[in-house]
């Protein structure tokens, strides 16, 4: 297995195919790179992705999105059907649960002729280039994730959970910046409801700036799969031309 680090977020790893890749091996890649892209796995289908997930753990799936009708346990993202693009803001699946699920990976089943890249912010770097000053107001503050985009009867048994700003890496201990999309944090511990807004959306955009920005532009056969404890991500659905179809699956735990 070749790893060659991406600036300024992830890895490109070839030399291996999925079935082969070794779990310890591969979540020590993904808690120091944060996302991992696998290039020219061209002979993997839902069989052997669902395989790859199930070795590296117990698997999550979120309430509300679409199940592969062959394959309960993946979901299926697409803009085939859609009227109008979809839209993705940057985040991290599913933080409104006391333990968001540890990996996502996604499987390029159809890539678009123009666009659809999905982006990486390196949450390590967003922590560690923080100033000062706004480092020192936030240690030891915590955010309330709250769900977004479902009903409540919809939404299952966990809607909202409090996650330190500073969130050591499960596996590793080193401190990333954590937090989702805006819609999704509620609430700074501490803070007033427009000292909060205000303050998350500092972070965002700290977070997001385009230096510390990964674009992966996909290939067929390319799989990515990405740490949700140190990045964050979105799909650009600007300027996409022609269809775009992801599956995508889960991992509970890290490895």
């Amino acid at each position: 297995m070749d790893i060659e680090a991406l600036d300024p977020v992830g890895a490109r790893v070839t030399g291996v195919s999925l079935p082969d890749l070794a779990p310890a091996e591969l979540g020590a890649a993904l808690a120091d790179h944060g996302a991992l892209v696998l290039p020219g796995q061209d002979d993997v289908d839902d069989d052997t992705f669902l395989a790859f997930l199930r070795a590296l753990g117990p698997l999550a799936f979120t309430t509300g999105e679409t199940p592969l009708d062959t394959h309960p346990d993946l979901n299926v993202i697409t803009n085939v059907g859609r009227t109008t693009p979809p839209r993705s803001a940057f985040h991290v699946d599913t933080s409104y649960v006391a333990s968001p699920p540890a990996y996502t990976a996604l499987r390029a089943v159809t890539v678009p002729a123009q666009g659809g890249a999905t982006q990486f912010s390196n949450q390590y770097r967003a922590y560690e280039t923080l100033p000062e000053p706004l480092r020192s107001r936030l240690d030891g503050r915590s955010i309330r994730h709250v769900v977004t985009g479902l009903s409540p009867e919809d939404a299952g048994t966990e809607t909202e959970a409090w996650h330190p700003v500073f969130r050591p890496h499960p596996r590793t201990g080193r401190t990333s910046l954590y937090l989702s999309t805006a819609a999704r944090c509620a609430e700074v511990s501490g803070m007033d409801a427009e000292e909060s807004a205000a303050t998350v959306r500092e972070l965002i955009g700290h977070s997001t700036r385009p230096d510390n920005v990964l674009d992966h532009r996909w290939a067929p056969g390319d799989v990515v799969i990405w740490d949700n404890a140190c990045v964050l991500h979105r799909a650009d659905h600007d300027g996409v031309v022609g269809d775009r179809v992801m599956h995508r699956g889960m991992v509970r735990d890290h490895v």
